[in-house]
């Protein structure tokens, strides 16, 4: 029997909510201030029509190129015209200074036509590295230059379409026959 009453004298303790509201304390602000610095990133691109068609449309024949090939990359303008062949550097990395200085000398001589191209096609081939494709987009939607004392990202071609490259026999634009 003395065991009857040791039990019902026993009483429940009230859960101690001190510690848990200090760890609240201290993680709130901390992952408040950590999610500013994470940021999301979208690329908006672009596939080709299924249609295809070269042809079809006569002003997407005066579109902006670049063809990604193992040693080389090629820049067009209008489609298939080659305005310049960028090799390789040393190392075997695409010359992405040289495409960007392209592209600008490109974009301003479309500009001082009075036309105002913002898309390009980047064309690759099946075994193109990854890291190489997104570099390629990045040198050809804007360049880092000097305004007003401070650096700025100026646009070149920031509506990016994507597709296969062809064979580089196929994409020789035939001559002219008299």
């Amino acid at each position: 029997m003395a065991m009857r009453r040791l039990r019902r004298q026993h009483q429940e303790e009230d859960l101690e909510m001190t510690p848990f509201i200090s760890l609240l304390v201290v993680l709130v602000p901390f992952l408040l201030i950590t999610m500013v610095f994470s940021h999301i990133s979208v690329l908006d691109i672009k596939l080709p029509d299924a249609a295809g068609g070269g042809g079809a449309n006569p002003l997407q024949d005066e579109e902006v190129e670049l063809v990604i090939r193992p040693d080389h990359l090629e820049v067009n303008f209008p489609r298939g015209v080659l305005v310049k062949s960028i090799p390789d550097t040393t190392t075997g990395d695409p010359d992405f200074a040289v495409l960007s200085t392209t592209l600008q000398d490109l974009k301003r001589t479309l500009v001082s036509m009075a036309k105002d191209k913002k898309a390009i096609t980047i064309l690759s081939e099946p075994n193109t590295d990854y890291q190489t494709i997104v570099s390629a987009m990045d040198a050809s939607r804007s360049y880092q230059t000097t305004l007003a004392a401070s650096v700025v990202d100026a646009e070149l071609f920031p509506e990016i379409s994507f597709g296969d490259a062809t064979d580089a026999a196929e994409s020789v634009v035939p001559e002219a026959q008299p």
